[in-house]
């Protein structure tokens, strides 16, 4: 190989090595943008599946939120195929979003939800503690209509001779915390007696009594007022089971007839200046302390352990 052959095929091969050299350094600059913009995270740009949907719920529950009827009537019709959700027959305890699904029942389409509403009322005496009366006495209901459009209902009992706050409202997940006996909210009383409780009565009243087959007992009971010669007694008694007459049937059993019976609290609910007929929005506040005393009335009860175990 002569020098200048040399120096042509050495050329040749530096050339080559430089445009290889530029090819690998295009490709690498070429390739750079499209590796940083993979590198972003997807979840950056992508939109939740759940974004812009409500919370599902029960399918009876929207019913009776709608205004149309109970939950526990709500649950009957869709065990009798009498309600279709976006043209199929539901299920029970089904739950869909109300914001989105086709609710129907006999064929006709359910209003929207209604917005909740919390109302506490002094029921007067001789009112019925119910939604509509068979003999057409005045209900609870004829109190706050028609200034309350929503279709609330009361929460728990309070007998036709009774008188004093009721809980009102359609939120039936709050009203079943606290109409439940098992949730413990305790319910305050102001009772009238002929008379006054002895010591062996008063342990009568705290023994307590049977109730629809239950064993209940006051939680508290003590001396409010006593007139003068002692001829009427005024009693603030507590209970937690909420029972229809549980507070009449604890006195009757302790041998003193109830004269008249007001409740006077409901869980942390309380007003004295409401007068009977009167009722009001509970506050926020309220609503929270109610809701707080159910939640904690939700845990398990501690059993005893029997001897030896």
């Amino acid at each position: 190989m002569n020098w200048e052959g040399g120096w042509e095929l050495k050329t040749q091969n530096s050339e080559s090595r430089i445009a290889l050299i530029a090819v690998k350094a295009l490709g690498r600059i070429a390739r750079r943008p499209f590796l940083r913009y993979n590198r972003a995270p997807a979840a950056r740009w992508s939109i939740p599946e759940s974004e812009g949907m409500m919370a599902e719920e029960r399918i009876q529950k929207i019913i009776a939120r709608s205004g149309l009827c109970s939950r526990r009537d709500a649950d009957r019709m869709v065990s009798e195929g009498r309600v279709t959700v976006d043209g199929r027959l539901a299920t029970p305890g089904e739950k869909v979003d109300p914001g989105a699904a086709h609710i129907k029942v006999d064929g006709r389409q359910i209003k929207a939800p209604e917005s909740l509403r919390y109302l506490l009322l002094y029921k007067p005496r001789e009112v019925m503690t119910t939604c509509d009366d068979p003999e057409e006495r005045k209900t609870v209901l004829d109190l706050v209509r028609p200034a309350i459009r929503e279709r609330v209902y009361p929460v728990g009992r309070l007998d036709y001779h009774s008188e004093g706050l009721l809980l009102l409202t359609n939120d039936g997940d709050l009203a079943a915390r606290v109409a439940h006996p098992r949730f413990g909210v305790v319910r305050e009383y102001l009772v009238k007696i002929r008379g006054d409780l002895s010591s062996s009565d008063y342990r009568k009243l705290m023994a307590g009594t049977s109730v629809d087959g239950r064993h209940v007992a006051p939680r508290r009971a003590q001396r409010e007022t006593k007139s003068r010669g002692g001829a009427l007694t005024w009693w603030r008694v507590e209970v937690t089971e909420g029972r229809t007459h549980e507070v009449r049937e604890l006195f009757f059993k302790a041998g003193h007839p109830v004269q008249r019976l007001r409740r006077t609290a409901i869980g942390p609910l309380r007003d004295d200046s409401l007068k009977p007929g009167d009722f009001r929005t509970i506050t926020e506040g309220e609503l929270q302390a109610l809701q707080r005393e159910t939640e904690k009335s939700k845990r398990p009860r501690k059993t005893k352990k029997p001897p030896g175990g």
